[in-house]
């Protein structure tokens, strides 16, 4: 270990992945600039599936460009198992990367293609033997190593990629994108399959994507990130039930986000009153006091709807649109906004309500969450 590399201060324990302070900055020429990423700081745990979550140009690719070591910072630091690596080139790091388009050799067979970081490492013809097998076996693939790349499947190939990325066993994991080119039915057995072969590896996961319910079904942690900065940290379901602000919210799934005056407390609960007049009650958040205007996220699927006149808050439908396990209704209230509602669809249609039916809206205490950014 070199002198730079002693003198850094120690990372967390159990800390695959710390950035302090990263910014990166690309020039535009002429004098011109773009901040990709300002200011972030982050620690990813060993042993653990994070997403880098955002929309397109948020900064997440070139994050995970800059922990392989594709891209320098600007300024910051990255550390890896404790070790700053600036400077350090991507072969010289225990990171391997699979990328949106699985870059396979088209003209190797699918054990060839696996083998071939091994043996760019000189290792002996017996272990990549052996390592192959059992990498093809991880993903199971066992009969297909003697079939060329270029006559699989996408999901085919994207096992062969990852196969390959985990031959020489690295500590770190890098996905970019690497399910976006499957259709639908693929992607939800990838993601199964992605997280399955993370835990039986042990190796650390760090997978990027603009898709919110692959972070949430594959990730033991999120970061939401949004024109480069980090918004929020957590575990999915922290993320989806206490988002920290409206992009949050909004990113994370559907929601109403919905403008409303602070009111009194009762127990443990606060009226929020919406414009119009329609009250709700949410849990009170930080210090704001009666009277502020606050903005409340309140998830589609948290609303009931009833036709009971004694209960609720008092609405018409505007619209309603199947979508097969549920059904999506607008509903204008008559003494506040317009709320999206999902009803879970039942076999007999027997809860089925139509454009113009009244209703009543029943937002349970708590339903409504209060942001606070």
């Amino acid at each position: 270990m070199n002198a730079a590399l002693s003198q850094t201060p120690p990372a967390a324990v159990g800390t695959a992945i710390e950035l302090r302070s990263v910014t990166k900055v690309f020039q535009t020429g002429t004098a011109g600039s773009v901040t990709a990423l300002d200011e972030v700081s982050l620690a990813i745990r060993d042993n653990e599936f994070f997403t880098l979550l955002g929309p397109s140009g948020c900064g997440k690719t070139t994050l995970l460009r800059l922990i392989a070591g594709f891209e320098q910072v600007t300024r910051g630091d990255i550390l890896l198992f404790g070790d700053d690596v600036a400077g350090l080139p991507p072969h010289k790091r225990p990171i391997n990367t699979v990328f949106q388009h699985y870059a396979l050799f088209p003209h190797m067979t699918v054990a060839e293609n696996v083998a071939f970081g091994l043996r760019m490492l000189r290792r002996n013809k017996a272990e990549i033997r052996r390592t192959v097998e059992t990498m093809l076996t991880l993903v199971k693939m066992p009969d297909l190593g003697e079939r060329k790349s270029s006559q699989l499947s996408g999901g085919q190939q994207q096992r062969v990629a990852l196969a390959r990325a985990l031959a020489n066993h690295p500590r770190v994991l890098l996905l970019d994108e690497p399910l976006s080119a499957l259709d639908l039915k693929l992607r939800q057995e990838m993601r199964l399959e992605l997280k399955t072969l993370q835990r039986e590896t042990g190796i650390t996961f760090i997978f990027v994507t603009h898709d919110q319910e692959e972070a949430l079904t594959m990730s033991d942690r999120i970061a939401v990130l949004q024109a480069g900065r980090i918004q929020q940290v957590g575990t999915p379901d922290a993320i989806y039930e206490h988002p920290a602000n409206p992009f949050v919210a909004n990113f994370m799934g559907e929601t109403n986000l919905l403008s409303a005056v602070l009111g009194t407390v009762e127990r443990d609960m606060i009226r929020c009153q919406l414009e119009g007049g329609a009250e709700v009650l949410a849990r009170p958040v930080g210090t704001k006091a009666a009277g502020c205007r606050v903005t409340l996220s309140l998830r589609p699927e948290r609303i009931v709807l009833t036709a009971d006149p004694g209960s609720g808050l008092a609405g018409r439908i505007t619209d309603c649109l199947y979508r097969g396990t549920d059904t999506s209704y607008r509903v204008k209230l008559e003494r506040g906004p317009e709320l999206q509602v999902y009803e879970q669809n039942v076999a007999d249609h027997s809860h089925g309500m139509s454009v113009g039916d009244s209703v009543r809206a029943l937002i349970a205490p708590g339903a409504a969450r209060i942001l606070v950014g």
